[in-house]
């Protein structure tokens, strides 16, 4: 392999292996080095035995326990040739049905060749008392697939990619492995493998591959779409897909036109008109849009059985709660009881929480059970604090799970295996993407009705499609947009500002009053310093508001107001290092006992546990999901574990999922979508003109809930609220709803 100049060279042989990860190839063991010296080697290394010669390239580091050692970013591998070697590595377990005993009886008798015979000649084994002829072949067999496994990762690291590449590889084509690589190598950016374009690409042209081979351009197709489809869009027009994939790759735009054809001829690409356009979509995202658009249309073409006189309902849950329900409150409530589905939208202090609670209860009097549900765990937590009753994300609702192989998310309800409900009422719609709306409502039964609930001036889900919005848009689907601030909330300067903000109307922000203040500071390295002193000091003293209770927000990760930034200050200032508390360190981030942390990505395996008190037994699940907010508990040096609690939820993940958390005290306004926080310290700093944008500070003002605190520049707001830049989205939602298009 080409060596890296940074990296420092290693070689010895295998001595023993301390720890390995089935699952990623992660691996500690022991090395007795060329200079006879013992060194503890650590990094992917998948299917590694003492006796085995290792050539690593990596760095030194000092672990906090174990002291220093080598991480191996890349290393070659070659199996033993000593009878001495070859003894140690079919003791250490390397092959199956080998163990010492049978070892020692193979090795005396082939020596330096037991290898090639155990590979080549597996009958010569039978010559060796207990045997078989069936046991030879099925040793055979176990020594073939460690060697492939081994040939795959030392080509794969030949080309500096990274090991876990071959774990992938060999898990779902086994022996193939290299001939499905030779005939196509970008099946490494194939979701079930994960690897990138990029890697692919390294790959393919390091085995010679053409700059327009068919493999690459298709590929890179796939990649533009599956890029876009992570900013958020369904599809790309044709006449924009192929000149951005030409350049990609500098090709001709006839050769991507030609993939294009090719990609949907075998299904990965469809192809559908939408207002005019020649759309482009991933297959998947397709059929969600259709089964979406299909699914709503035909509940919003029926109504529930049984007629309902809903005023005498209303009449009673406003004598119950001593409340008298606005118009618009109402019609809401009405509707609620006559559709199958239906969208509420508002702004803070709208009154949709009061809808959303009479709409339980109507629906309690009619007997209808009725399931709530939110995107994320924070947001759903919410919903049960302000309903009073039980809430789940929507993950969470339909049992989230991967598929027996591993490669995809499947939900344990769906049409075969509906819901148990007459109703589901959905809150923070705006966040959800296309294709977990489809899961949603791929789950419902058949006469179930459907509420959604949100604030349409929101920003939009992280994934794609832009659902809420364009269910709203089409004016297909009943909905209600509640638009008057009710009493109580108008003494709220958040509210009052919040709903100026949206409407492009700029509030007086040297009214410092209320619940609403600017702290102008000129500087962002002076912003992030009283945004550190806010946390740690001025609101947990002065106004006994503790650090937990406190959100700083930001609009962008990178810069001195940006979230990496602030959250290493906060972690310094509220959760320094001490003596007895441990740490890790990961991706250039120490990950520290007592740390406010945020998964990143949803982790459907993670097994979690719950002390309920009161006598009731313990509670047991799986699955930790993106945007879950935690602390951590403990960091396990010996056994390579980090112990989270997520809101009562306690989770161990290992030290190499430390990439699926990152550090929570700052968030960038996106993910905070869907939560809301007693405080809420608002960094105004620079950045990219997509993110200083009205919706981002409309989003970060909605989140307080008893005080917001702005630090920074009082023309940064000002600007944000002139920047109505709405990035467009390309979905096709809306156009077959109005269509009454569904396949």
């Amino acid at each position: 392999m080409a060596e890296e100049a940074e990296y420092i060279e290693i070689s010895g042989r295998i001595s023993s292996i301390i720890y390995t990860n089935e699952e990623n190839g992660y691996t500690v063991l022991r090395l007795d080095t060329l200079d006879g010296g013992l060194t503890t080697v650590v990094g992917t290394l998948p299917a590694a035995y003492p006796g085995e010669e290792l050539r690593a390239f990596g760095e030194w580091s000092t672990h906090p326990s174990h002291g220093r050692q080598f991480k191996a970013e890349y290393a070659e591998r070659s199996l033993p040739h000593s009878a001495e070697a070859i003894y140690e590595y079919l003791a250490g377990h390397a092959v199956q049905g080998v163990g010492p005993a049978t070892a020692a009886l193979i090795v005396e008798r082939f020596g330096e060749r037991t290898l090639d015979v155990i590979e080549r000649e597996p009958e010569k084994l039978t010559l060796i008392r207990g045997i078989s002829a069936r046991k030879a072949e099925q040793i055979s067999a176990s020594f073939r697939r460690q060697a492939g496994l081994r040939r795959l990762m030392e080509f794969l690291c030949s080309h500096e990619l990274r090991p876990l590449l071959a774990v992938r590889l060999y898990k779902y084509y086994g022996d193939a492995s290299m001939d499905v690589l030779g005939q196509n190598p970008y099946i490494l950016a194939a979701p079930h493998i994960g690897g990138s374009f990029s890697e692919a690409d390294t790959l393919a042209l390091g085995m010679g591959c053409e700059g327009d081979d068919p493999n690459r351009v298709r590929a890179a197709a796939i990649f533009e779409l599956r890029h876009n489809a992570a900013n958020g869009h369904c599809f790309i027009p044709a006449d924009k897909l192929v000149p951005a994939t030409a350049q990609f790759i500098s090709v001709g735009e006839e050769d991507v036109r030609g993939a294009l054809e090719s990609l949907e001829a075998d299904g990965q690409l469809r192809r559908c008109e939408i207002a005019g356009r020649d759309a482009c979509y991933l297959a998947e995202l397709c059929e969600a849009e259709e089964y979406v658009s299909r699914r709503l249309l035909s509940l919003a073409s029926s109504a529930p059985a049984g007629a309902v006189d809903v005023d005498p309902l209303i009449a009673r849950l406003e004598a119950a709660s001593s409340l008298t329900y606005a118009p618009a409150q109402r019609q809401t409530i009405a509707l609620a009881s006559r559709c199958r589905v239906m969208a509420i939208t508002g702004g803070p202090g709208t009154g949709k929480t009061t809808s959303v609670r009479a709409i339980l209860s109507v629906f309690d009097s009619l007997g209808i059970k009725t399931l709530l549900t939110a995107p994320t765990g924070r947001a759903a937590k919410r919903m049960s604090e302000l309903t009073l009753r039980e809430a789940s994300t929507i993950h969470r609702l339909l049992g989230a799970g991967f598929s027996p192989e591993g490669e995809q998310v499947v939900f344990a309800h769906d049409e075969d295996d509906p819901l148990d409900c007459g109703a589901v009422i959905l809150d923070e719609c705006s966040m959800v993407d296309i294709t977990l709306m489809r899961a949603l409502l791929a789950a419902l039964p058949e006469d179930c009705r459907l509420i959604l609930v949100g604030d349409a001036d929101q920003l939009p889900s992280v994934g794609p499609g832009n659902v809420f919005a364009d269910i709203l848009r089409s004016g297909v689907i009943p909905s209600i947009a509640l638009r008057d601030i009710f009493r109580q909330a108008e003494g709220s300067r958040i509210v009052r500002n919040a709903h100026m903000i949206i409407a492009g109307e700029h509030p007086n922000f040297r009214e410092n009053s209320g619940d609403f203040f600017l702290l102008r500071r000129g500087g962002e390295e002076a912003a992030a310093e009283t945004i550190t002193e806010l946390c740690s000091e001025r609101l947990p003293r002065r106004m006994g508001i503790p650090p937990e209770d406190v959100q700083v927000l930001t609009p962008t990760r990178k810069g001195a107001l940006g979230s990496v930034e602030l959250n290493r200050r906060l972690q310094s200032a509220l959760n320094p290092p001490s003596k007895g508390k441990n740490e890790r360190a990961s991706g250039g981030v120490i990950f520290r006992e007592g740390d406010r942390v945020m998964q990143i990505r949803n982790n459907y395996d993670i097994v979690w546990h719950r002390e309920r008190g009161d006598g009731l037994p313990p509670e047991s699940g799986y699955g930790i999901y993106n945007g879950d907010i935690g602390y951590i508990l403990s960091v396990d040096s010996e056994t390579e574990t980090v112990k989270t609690d997520f809101d009562g939820r306690v989770a161990e993940c290992g030290f190499d999922q430390l990439s699926e958390l990152e550090h929570a005290w700052a968030m960038t306004v996106h993910k905070s979508q869907g939560s809301e926080y007693r405080a809420v310290v608002l960094a105004l700093g620079r950045g990219a003109p997509q993110l200083m944008t009205r919706g981002v500070l409309y989003t970060a003002v909605t989140r307080a809930r008893e005080l917001l605190i702005a630090v920074g520049r009082e023309e940064t707001a000002d600007q944000m609220i002139e920047n109505h830049r709405q990035s467009r989205r390309y979905s096709g939602l809306r156009v077959r709803l109005c269509a009454g298009q569904g396949a």
